[in-house]
This record gives C-alpha cells, sequence and structure tokens, in this order.
C-alpha cells in the first residue's frame, strides 16, 4: 500500500489529538523526562507558524463557495493542504504547551484559559478538516466553523500574551497612565518598589507564571521568596540574590530579567539597593526619610510632585555650554537630577577664592538652587551677589568670613529652606531677622556665638524653622565621635587641592596620615590649618578626644591627572550595553560606583583597545586606568594592558606591560587602579589594549565563559 505525505500527517494527526486527550486526563499522574522538558520548552517558538497558517487556511475557508472558486481544484487543494499543515503545527504547539505547563512556576485561571483555548482550537480545526469534504458540508457550515477557529486563535494567543507579557499588554499603549502619587502620600514599598517589580518582574514572576516559584506582585508573595530561597537578605544587598541576578552580563542565562525583556534602569536598580539596605521595610513612608536621603531623593524622581512643589522649577534649563565654561579647577557646576534645570554649584578652593567667582555665576543666576561655600573666606558684600540667584533653595556658609551685617541680601530669596551658618561670626541680632523668611526651613548655628538662651528665642520665634545647633559636650558616658569632613568631594585633580577637615564638635583633634598607615592618637600628624594635596595620595583622617571613643576612620583617595587627551577614538568599540557617555566617560573626572548600570562605566567582553591623541607632545612618565573587580557579575581587571606610544600613529612602541593573575574565588568587590609607568618621553598618540581572561576559572558560576572589562577614567601624568 502506498503512503502520501497527506495520508502520514492525516494519520499522525489523529494520533496526537488522542495524545492531547491523554494528556489532559493523566497530565498530572506522569513525570515528565528531562529530555521531554525541553521539547515542552519549544512552544514559544513555534506557536506563531500555526497562528498564521490556520488564519490564512480560515480566510480561504470562508470564500470556498464562492462561485469563482468553487470549482478551481488548485484552489481547494491549496486550501486542503493549508489547512492539514497549520492543524498539524497547532497540535504539536499545544503537546509542546502541555508538557511545559507541567513545570513548576505555572498556574492560575490565565494558564486554564490558554490551555483549555488553545486544546478547542485544535479540536474544532481538526473536526473541520475531517468533516470539510462531507456532503452535507456547505457554504454556512464553513464561514460558521472558519469564524469559530478565528476566534478560538485569537483568545489562545490573548491570554498566552497575557502570560508571556503580562496584564493589558495589547492595550498598554492607548491606556492612560495613572496618576502618580505625590511624595507626601507614597508610601516606600506600595508607590515605589512594587511598580519596579510590576514593570519589568511581574510578567514572569506573578500569580498565573510564577518563574521559579517567585511572586511578585505582593509583599506576602515576595518576602516568600521562591525555589532559590529569600529574595534578599535586609540590610545587606551585597548578598542578596534579587541585586546578584539583576547585575549578571546580559549573557548570563541567571541574569534577570532576562535577554529581550525590559530592563531596569540604573535609577530603578540603585532604588531597590537602598531601600534592601535600609532592612526593606513596607510600611514607611518616603516622607519619613530624611530629606537628604538618597532613597527619598531617588523614590522622589519616579513620584507626582507635591502639590505645593509642582511648579518648582519654572525656568529654562542653561545652554551646556556655559556650564562647561563655567566648570573650572575651583568650581563645579553640576545638573540637579537628570532632566532638570536646576544646578548645583560648589566653590571649595579657600586659597585663590576672589568675589569675582560668585560674579561670574550670574550667567546662570536663574538655575542656581543649591550654592556651597564651605569655608571660603566669603564676606557680608559677597552675599548682594548671591541675593540675585533668585531660585536659590540652599545656601551652605558653615566656617565662611561672614559677621552677619550681609545677612539682611538673602531675605529677598523666596524660595531659600536652607541655610547654614555654622562655625561664623552671627549674632543673635544678625539672625534673628532671617526667622521672617517663609519658606526657610532649617537652619544650622553650630559652633556660633549665639548663646543657648538666645537659640531658646530663635526657636519661639521661627516655630517653623529647625534650627541645628550641634552637639552638647555634657561630660557623661563616653560615646563615638562621628568621623571628620572633607572640604571636597572632587577626587581627581589637574595640579593641586587645598583641603580642610572639619568636625562639629568643639575640642576635637583631627590626625591624618597619607601614606595609607591608619591614624593614630599619638604619632599621626595633627591637622591645625589647610591641607594641599600635590600628587595622588590615599587619606586617612580620624577624630579624637579625650573622654570619647575616637571615630571610625575616614579614607578617601585623590587621584592626579595633570593632562587630559584631545580627542580618544575606540579601536574596539565597548559593549553597546555599557559604553557609558562614550569617551567622555574617561575623562570627565568622575569615578563610577559598584553600580554597573549607572552609565559611568565603559564595559568590554573582549580584548579592549582605545587611542589617545594630543594637539602638542607631551611630557608623559605615567597612565593609570581605574578597573573594577566584581567576580561574582564575570567583571575583572585585565589579565594583560599595554601602553603604546609615539609622535604620531605609525610611529608607536610598546612603553610598558603589566600582568594580572587570575583573582581568587573570595577577593572582595574593589576598584583597581592599573599604573603604567615609563621613562619620560614626548608624546602625542597613546594605544591603550586590556586583554580579557578568555575564560573563567572551574569554582566561578559562569565558568568557560570570557571575563569583562570595566574601566570608567584614564589618568595621565
Amino acid at each position: 500500500m502506498k503512503i502520501t505525505f497527506k495520508g502520514f500527517t492525516e494519520h499522525a494527526l489523529f494520533a496526537l489529538n488522542i495524545f492531547i486527550i491523554f494528556l489532559l486526563i493523566f497530565g498530572k499522574q506522569i513525570s515528565v523526562p528531562l529530555w521531554l522538558q525541553s521539547f515542552g520548552r519549544m512552544h514559544p517558538m513555534l506557536l506563531h507558524f500555526p497562528i498564521v497558517l490556520l488564519l490564512l487556511a480560515m480566510l480561504l475557508e470562508i470564500f470556498r463557495y464562492n462561485k469563482s472558486y468553487a470549482t478551481l481544484t488548485l484552489y481547494h487543494k491549496f486550501t486542503s493542504g493549508l489547512l492539514l499543515s497549520g492543524i498539524f503545527l497547532a497540535t504539536v504547539t499545544v503537546i509542546m504547551g502541555l508538557l511545559l505547563s507541567q513545570e513548576d512556576g505555572y498556574s492560575g485561571s490565565t494558564l486554564q484559559w490558554h490551555k483549555w483555548t488553545g486544546v478547542s482550537l485544535v479540536f474544532i480545526s481538526s473536526f473541520i478538516y475531517w468533516i470539510r469534504e462531507k456532503s452535507w458540508y456547505n457554504s454556512p457550515l464553513s464561514k460558521m466553523f472558519a469564524v469559530l477557529t478565528i476566534i478560538s486563535l485569537l483568545l489562545t494567543g490573548h491570554y498566552g500574551a497575557i502570560l508571556t507579557h503580562g496584564e493589558n499588554f495589547v492595550l498598554a499603549p492607548v491606556t492612560p497612565a495613572p496618576e502618580k502619587v505625590s511624595i507626601e502620600q507614597a508610601m516606600i514599598y506600595q508607590d515605589v518598589i512594587l511598580p519596579i517589580f510590576t514593570a519589568k518582574c511581574a510578567s514572569c514572576h506573578n500569580m498565573e507564571k510564577a518563574k521559579g516559584s517567585l511572586n511578585l506582585t505582593d509583599a506576602a508573595s515576595m518576602l516568600k521568596g521562591g525555589k532559590n530561597g529569600k529574595l534578599f537578605v535586609p540590610g545587606n544587598p551585597q548578598i542578596s540574590l534579587l541585586l546578584q541576578r539583576l547585575h549578571l552580563p546580559i549573557e548570563d542565562e541567571k541574569r534577570m530579567p532576562p535577554k529581550g525583556k525590559p530592563e531596569l534602569t540604573a535609577t530603578e536598580i540603585a532604588i531597590l539597593t537602598l531601600w534592601i539596605k535600609g532592612n526593606a521595610q513596607l510600611d514607611k513612608k518616603v516622607i519619613d526619610l530624611p530629606q537628604q536621603d538618597s532613597l527619598r531623593i531617588l523614590a522622589s524622581t519616579t513620584l507626582g510632585p507635591s502639590p505645593s512643589m509642582a511648579q518648582q522649577y519654572d525656568f529654562a534649563a542653561a545652554s551646556e555650554a556655559t556650564v562647561k565654561k563655567l566648570n573650572n579647577d575651583y568650581r563645579v557646576i553640576s545638573i540637579l537630577d537628570k532632566g532638570s534645570p536646576a544646578l548645583s554649584v560648589n566653590i571649595y578652593n579657600k586659597t585663590i577664592y576672589k568675589p569675582e567667582a560668585l560674579k561670574e555665576l550670574t550667567e546662570i543666576k536663574r538655575q542656581i538652587v543649591s550654592l556651597n561655600l564651605n569655608g571660603l573666606p566669603v564676606q557680608d558684600e559677597d552675599l548682594k551677589t548671591i541675593s540675585t540667584f533668585e531660585n536659590l533653595r540652599k545656601l551652605n556658609l558653615n566656617f565662611t568670613a561672614i559677621k552677619g551685617d550681609g545677612l539682611k541680601h538673602l531675605l529677598p530669596l523666596k524660595q531659600l529652606n536652607t541655610l547654614s551658618l555654622s562655625g561664623t561670626a552671627v549674632n543673635f541680632n544678625t539672625v534673628k531677622q532671617l526667622v521672617a523668611m517663609k519658606n526657610l526651613k532649617e537652619l544650622s548655628l553650630w559652633r556660633t556665638d549665639i548663646k543657648e538662651n538666645e537659640i531658646g528665642q530663635l526657636k519661639q520665634l521661627g516655630k517653623g524653622i529647625r534650627i541645628i545647633t550641634g552637639f552638647k559636650d555634657d561630660g557623661k558616658s563616653p560615646i563615638k565621635l562621628n568621623q571628620p569632613h572633607l572640604s571636597t568631594t572632587v577626587s581627581i585633580f589637574k595640579n593641586r587641592i587645598p583641603l580642610q577637615i572639619k568636625h562639629p564638635i568643639n575640642g576635637v583633634e583631627i590626625r591624618y596620615t597619607t601614606d595609607g598607615t591608619e591614624p593614630d592618637s599619638l604619632k599621626s600628624p595633627l591637622y591645625d590649618k589647610e591641607i594641599e594635596i600635590k600628587e595622588s595620595v590615599t587619606l586617612k583622617t580620624k577624630a579624637y578626644k579625650t573622654g570619647w571613643y575616637g571615630s571610625d576612620v575616614l579614607t578617601f583617595n585623590f587621584y592626579q591627572s595633570r593632562y587630559s587627551p584631545d580627542s580618544i577614538a575606540f579601536i574596539v568599540a565597548p559593549s553597546e550595553k555599557y559604553k557609558g557617555d562614550g569617551p567622555k566617560t574617561l575623562t570627565d573626572l568622575q569615578l563610577g560606583s559598584f553600580d554597573i548600570q549607572n552609565g559611568k562605566w565603559i564595559g568590554y567582553n573582549e580584548n579592549m583597545a582605545l587611542m589617545l591623541f594630543f594637539k602638542k607632545q607631551l611630557p608623559l612618565k605615567s597612565i593609570s586606568v581605574n578597573m573594577m573587580k566584581k567576580i561574582p557579575t564575570h567583571i575583572l581587571p585585565p589579565q594583560e594592558l599595554e601602553v603604546w606610544g609615539g609622535t604620531n600613529e605609525k610611529n608607536m612602541r610598546l612603553l610598558q606591560r603589566v600582568k594580572n593573575p587570575m583573582p581568587q574565588k573570595d577577593e572582595a568587590d574593589a576598584f583597581i587602579k592599573m599604573e603604567v609607568k615609563f621613562k619620560s618621553q614626548p608624546i602625542s598618540c597613546i594605544k591603550i589594549v586590556g586583554k580579557n581572561f578568555k575564560k573563567l576559572p572551574e569554582w566561578h558560576a559562569g565558568k568557560g565563559q570570557p571575563a569583562w572589562i570595566f574601566m570608567d577614567e584614564i589618568l595621565l601624568n
């Protein structure tokens, strides 16, 4: 007997329909072997083929009895073949889906609707195929069954989309976005954390499709965790599974969200990290956090504005060229928030400060909302210039030379809400006038000549103002001192950087070292005046006072970079995901954090190579590249770093090569400054080549995969 392809397919179709019935009846009693699980997981890959074939076949079926086509043999054979192919593939797809549904993480009503509409689709379309050649089959029946099949097809696809992409996937683009909760009403978990899970995680981790037995649609399920354990350790983000999975390279199969799904932004990852670090509280309001708390600041960018702050910034942004022009070695101007026109200004070089440093800011006076003049010889007369910064919210005049006569110039600043006058010569009479400022909420007055009873009077006069007066030493049981404060947060400098170290408590001795050793209370240098940093050092400082426990050591790294390249070109392009702000990332004088998603890093999953060009020949003698080491996320320093130099691209020679051993399993996360030193020589062209480890070791979760190289700053001296 001759067996045709059509005949074989028809018999196979009948057998597969019987197998579907078997799975529906006995599916819960059988255990799917691993090799068959892989077959089931091909369900999403195959399902698009039967959708197209069945849809086209049903459209042809509707017009089958049309006079134009009723006698066309080719039309009928083509429709029959198309229908058989579509039903056969649909049947295989349904079997795959039934096998896939046996795995953990699939449950709920949506899954049941998807399963039964899919099974109905196969049974209805199979029934049509077996009866469509009967004598009693006619035009009305063909149209009715075709429409029924198309409806089943659309319903099956709809419920499948919900399982894959979440609720309201189809209509989301045209559905009005819900109104954002204001910061005054927002709960940290309900209005900040849960929306992140809902937008980026819940499509796979919900009641219907709990991948890894993890459901992130409500607090109780989230805290329960999944088959791999708890999602996070409150207070300890470093060992929390959630953050470990978020920071894996995108190619890693364990990374979340997986490749192809919407990724979390750097801000969202930072919010989750800070929330976990703060013990992952569920019932706390955003405004319960301190005003300068990092989580509160980031959360506020995702929330609706306060009714009173809705029109907070009603001015346009300053031009990028103007901001760039005003930035220099003693004045740092930065954007307060991404997309915001508001600017923050920090002036920090005491030795070269002149009133012109303030007057030059008049070009951006409308955009300045925060001004830090801590420790500068600012005079009362300079406050006239500051009074023109009409949108100023925060002003730091701590340890300046003002005496208070010029405070009257600040009264017209209607937006000013935070004013710091600690360590100045102001008195009760000059400060008293400030309590009339309606928006003033915080006033710092520690280490001034204002007496305790006068502080009490100020608190009575300005009942809505929080007056900070520092700590009063009552001589009782010893308390641990808090860390000293540095006058700058700038860590990279060109020639020199003056540095002041302060402490809010009177009578404190500040000891420091610049050789990497821990400062002690006897032998380490005693800070008594400004320190001038002239080379790359690690500064460690500690506070001591009789009757008190010494503070924790404050460690701060200063890096010198005398020269900047005129241009940078990538010979090998960095990863599309980790390309930072392009070449500017390597010379913007900003060091990145361990958050690899924050846009501050250049990342390679292969060898790195780039060129630096200088218009004039420079007497270079060292080059340092700041690298990251974060072993769990596959980020290692390069196995080998080469620096080539010369007077042009065609005339280059190897200046130095540095090699790194493979890191050990338990090495901590770190920033590594790989320095290459060579004999000073005129150079106008530099090539830097980094060779990554090609295979991670056996003990690593990503064994056999190539390591990543991450860099964020190049220092030239």
